[in-house]
């Protein structure tokens, strides 16, 4: 009885399950993949800072999540390579909740903005006219509040219901950090509660934001299919960036929960690699994206040289 009361101090993040003799060799791609984050990142927030011409609400909205971005890599990689180089792999009990709450609520940040830079998208070309009278700077910052409260409101009780876990067997996570259920499964109690939790955010926030992005796109869909042909390619040209960030953040997110929570059949290294490959990809990928696809943005990078 004794036993079932003990909450180890720390974790160890074991990296990928199958894949230990090659962490060495993935430390290599992924601090790649970290020193793009950083430099396309920052540059986007520098140009977007330094142009007032960029500072309209879509440019505003693409600086939220190039901050976003930062975060969650920032949450992850640096423990991440620290774990594959130097064998560093113990992590505090509160670290490790610290850092489920902002991977995961950074994840939900992410996901709001894109359906924000969706509505963004529908008012520039549904309702051009009356585009900055909608989009004002007041509206801007509340809709800010909103992203925050909600991944806030939404991921805090992960961490606060997995304080009240007794871990009192392995204190080894099969993962590269710490994942919310990755952790939640080495408690030495049932889990039920903090399972069904997580699996209705995970839906909760997936299905509402597509539906939300997929509804403004219809609307965005039906009006430009009236505009004369130069007009459509324009207008289908200004959604093109945000349509390949969602795509990038969304397709690996949806194969990382489907087979995180329903795939027993499938390798724990291919779980693994696909949560990483959700939440590290679209960081170091966003910047190229609208860096090469955003006219604007590419002028000033040029002007800059």
């Amino acid at each position: 009885m004794f036993l079932q009361n003990i909450t180890h101090s720390s974790f160890i993040l074991l990296g990928i399950p199958g894949l230990e003799a090659t962490h060495h060799w993935l430390s290599i791609p992924l601090f790649s993949m970290y020193l793009v984050t950083l430099l396309g990142n920052s540059i986007i927030l520098l140009v977007i800072k330094v142009e007032a011409s960029l500072h309209k609400p879509m440019y505003i909205f693409l600086s939220m999540l190039a901050a976003i971005d930062l975060v969650i890599s920032s949450a992850t990689l640096p423990k991440m390579l620290f774990s594959f180089l130097f064998l560093d792999r113990e992590i505090s009990f509160a670290g490790c909740l610290a850092q489920m709450f902002f991977i995961h609520s950074f994840s939900v940040m992410e996901t709001t903005v894109l359906v924000a830079m969706a509505f963004d998208r529908y008012v520039a070309i549904c309702s051009p006219l009356r585009y900055e009278a909608i989009l004002t700077n007041q509206r801007l910052f509340k809709i800010g509040i909103i992203v925050v409260a909600r991944a806030v409101a939404l991921i805090m009780p992960l961490p606060v219901l997995a304080t009240k876990l007794p871990f009192c067997a392995s204190n080894m996570v099969p993962h590269t950090y710490c994942q919310h259920m990755a952790v939640v499964k080495l408690a030495c109690t049932d889990v039920t509660v903090n399972s069904l939790y997580g699996l209705s955010v995970a839906l909760y926030v997936g299905l509402s934001d597509i539906l939300l992005i997929c509804l403004s796109y219809g609307m965005i869909l039906r009006t430009v299919l009236q505009l004369p042909r130069e007009a459509r390619l324009k207008a289908f040209n200004t959604c093109g960036s945000h349509i390949c960030v969602i795509l990038i953040a969304f397709v690996p997110g949806l194969f990382s929960i489907l087979t995180h929570r329903f795939g027993h059949k499938v390798a724990p290294h291919v779980r693994v690699l696909l949560a990483n490959l959700y939440l590290l990809l679209p960081p170091a990928l966003n910047p190229l994206v609208y860096g090469i696809r955003t006219k604007e943005i590419r002028e000033r990078l040029l002007a800059m040289q």
